[in-house]
């Protein structure tokens, strides 16, 4: 079992910035061109190339690490291995633990807290707060819940798996999604340390949606 450590994403300012470019757009995450740079880069800067970073004033994501022992929302044993997850609170971040390495055949979907706001069209620009982990070696490769600021996005130009994770849900709804390297990056993403094939996982909360 490999107990996600929340530290271990760097937060620096180069982070930070590079925020409003991981969530590329598809034909770049596709290409498997190597952009590799000197910091970890944010999903914002390997899933699209059209997110923005909210104003600290306007929202923000707890950065406090999760507690532990408590029992998680969702588990779920893939071809390999096994994930569970805890979501976000008010007051602290998701809890991704995984049994490496963990792979999926079929990107699953699973909501870990409903929200009570309108249902989020597979078109909105969304602000969401969210943690990344890769599958196979259980590694934290992105967490706007480090840098305590969430990201806007159109779910028109982000990877398959994080649209088929957020679309359909309702806004404040928290979700989870472990997503074939098909519908993340087939071609791996190097800068994130993503490889051809991993499985990843995410613990995202839905916070606003807007067409």
């Amino acid at each position: 079992m490999t107990t996600v450590n929340f530290s271990r994403v760097p937060s620096s300012v180069a982070l930070v910035a590079g925020a409003a470019s991981l969530l590329m757009t598809l034909a770049a995450c596709g290409s498997g061109t190597d952009t590799s740079s000197t910091s970890t880069p944010s999903v914002a800067e390997v899933v699209t190339s059209s997110v923005t970073e909210t104003p600290a004033a306007a929202a923000t994501c707890p950065t406090a690490a999760p507690a532990k022992g408590g029992t998680p929302e969702w588990t779920l044993t893939g071809t390999s291995g096994s994930v569970a997850v805890t979501g976000s609170t008010d007051t602290a971040a998701p809890d991704i633990n995984v049994d490496t390495p963990f792979s999926v055949a079929e990107t699953q979907v699973h909501t870990l807290q409903a929200g009570d706001g309108p249902v989020v069209a597979d078109t909105a620009t969304v602000s969401v707060c969210y943690m990344g982990v890769d599958g196979r070696d259980g590694a934290v490769f992105d967490s706007s819940y480090e840098r305590g600021a969430p990201v806007d996005f159109p779910l028109d130009g982000v990877v398959p798996g994080f649209q088929k994770a957020i679309a359909g849900q309702k806004v404040g709804s928290t979700v989870a999604v472990a997503m074939t390297s098909a519908d993340g990056y087939p071609n791996g993403q190097p800068s994130a340390g993503i490889q051809p094939g991993d499985t990843l996982i995410f613990a995202i909360k839905i916070l606003s949606a807007s067409s």
